[in-house]
């Protein structure tokens, strides 16, 4: 399939042909888009547009293009659609998507729409998964799946399956279960074909087949699927009966949400926002962390003050010049380390004990503090600086750097240990703390060194 590239010429051209309601060109336009197409043409519009096409089109077509959509954006689409409009789309989509979608309904409204839906299987389904809670296996999974049970003939297990995956978009695997839904297992299709007529499922079906319970947190399912390159998973609940099944796209969807969370986390951003959110928005999830960042600022200066008396001795002066340096080297070493540790957390291949983790940090830091702080006495041997002054930079820039990734890569540990995201430790607060210390550290070594 040719990959569709949206352009200012081609959004120019449908906004004009829905300014004159030039339906049947629309529709021509659009017909033989991929629903992704259609939501990035969605939100390249204005609301009344985009509204606009949403109603013009057949709900098979703008349904899974609205799931699509930024989550901000859909919903000021929804806000202009009515109930029925809106069960008309949800009919559409599988369960999981229909789900998400009613979930982001304001609570006056869903009650409203799930009203409307006719089809009362499709109905129970989405109630049911609105039961559970947020972020865990039973939030993700669809109920759309092909079954079959284990006494059925080959025949017969061929017409049931043509019956179920009517209902499905795609189907990764067949499961195979007893009489009361519990899952035994799972069906080859190259067994299956080639079995005799008059065989029953439960001769040739692969008893091994992974699952994760529906309570599983989402995270704990993403790296299982990631781990055996699994399509889909079934979910099952304690008594393993099938309940429904995870698809990839809705783990890359995970992935991604969870990549862009712990990402504005090492930015400084407290709370989940995009670009094109009021200023109010940003300053809420931005504050908190500069002030972080000024408290510890206001730290440095009180610390710089206990050794004011620096500033008196000419030949001790020239130490205050490399306070930027020693901070900006202990934040760079402290976010280093604890990135590789919140990444190994993320991938869940941190392995090993603590205190093997940290020997390995200071065995690190110390060969490139040691690197690092030859580098720093030929410069003070360019510049034609004391030399005891350029001795005494670099060993406390040693000592900080070696500090610094203790920190690095204990503070994310502990975080973690404490159920706390991990991710917040590759961000202000340890390059704040890191700073802090490592020009306490400078000062304190310096004196130490030099008897000042």
């Amino acid at each position: 399939m040719t990959r569709f590239q949206i352009n200012k010429e081609k959004i120019s051209k449908i906004e004009k042909l829905i300014e004159i309601k030039n339906e049947k060109l629309l529709i021509r336009n659009l017909e033989n888009l991929h629903y992704a197409d259609i939501a990035e043409i969605i939100e390249e519009l204005t609301i009344p547009k985009a509204t606009y096409l949403i109603k013009l089109l057949e709900s098979d077509k703008t349904a899974d293009a609205l799931a699509e959509v930024d989550e901000d954006f859909r919903e000021k689409i929804l806000n202009k659609l009515s109930s029925k409009e809106i069960a008309n789309e949800i009919q559409e989509l599988d369960t999981d998507d229909a789900a998400d979608l009613i979930a982001e309904l304001p609570e006056d409204r869903k009650e409203q729409v799930m009203s409307e839906i006719s089809d009362s299987d499709h109905l129970e389904d989405i109630r049911e998964l609105l039961t559970y809670e947020e972020n865990t296996a039973g939030s993700l999974m669809a109920k759309e799946l092909v079954k079959v049970e284990e006494d059925l003939s080959i025949l017969n297990c061929v017409k049931e399956m043509r019956t179920q995956a009517l209902q499905v978009t795609r189907v990764h695997s067949i499961y195979v279960v007893n009489s009361k839904n519990k899952l035994l297992g799972r069906l080859s299709l190259k067994d299956l074909l080639t079995a005799n007529s008059k065989s029953k499922i439960q001769d040739i079906y692969i008893p091994k087949v992974d699952f994760v319970y529906v309570n599983q947190e989402a995270e704990e399912v993403a790296k299982i699927m990631s781990k055996y390159d699994l399509a889909a998973i079934p979910v099952v609940n304690n008594k393993k009966e099938l309940l429904g099944r995870i698809t990839i796209d809705d783990i890359l969807d995970l992935i991604k949400e969870e990549a862009d969370k712990d990402y504005q986390l090492a930015a400084g951003i407290s709370n989940d926002i995009e670009a094109d959110d009021n200023i109010l928005d940003h300053t809420k999830a931005r504050l908190p962390w500069l002030f972080l960042g000024l408290i510890g600022g206001l730290g440095s200066v009180f610390i710089l003050q206990d050794f004011e008396k620096l500033m008196n001795e000419p030949q001790l002066r020239s130490l205050f010049f490399y306070t930027p340096l020693i901070a900006a080297m202990a934040g760079n070493v402290g976010v280093q380390s604890s990135a590789i540790i919140v990444q190994g957390i993320a991938n869940d291949v941190l392995k090993g004990s603590l205190w093997s983790r940290l020997l390995k940090e200071i065995s690190l830091s110390l060969i490139n503090g040691f690197i690092l702080a030859i580098l720093l006495i030929l410069f003070g041997l360019l510049i034609n600086q004391d030399l005891f002054i350029s001795f005494t930079v670099a060993i406390s820039m040693m000592g900080v750097i070696t500090i610094a990734a203790l920190i690095g890569t204990f503070v994310p540990i502990l975080l973690n240990k404490r159920g706390i995201d991990p991710a917040i430790a590759t961000g202000p607060f340890i390059t704040t703390s890191n700073d802090i210390f490592g020009i306490f550290l400078f000062f304190y070594l310096a004196q130490i060194i030099l008897e000042f």
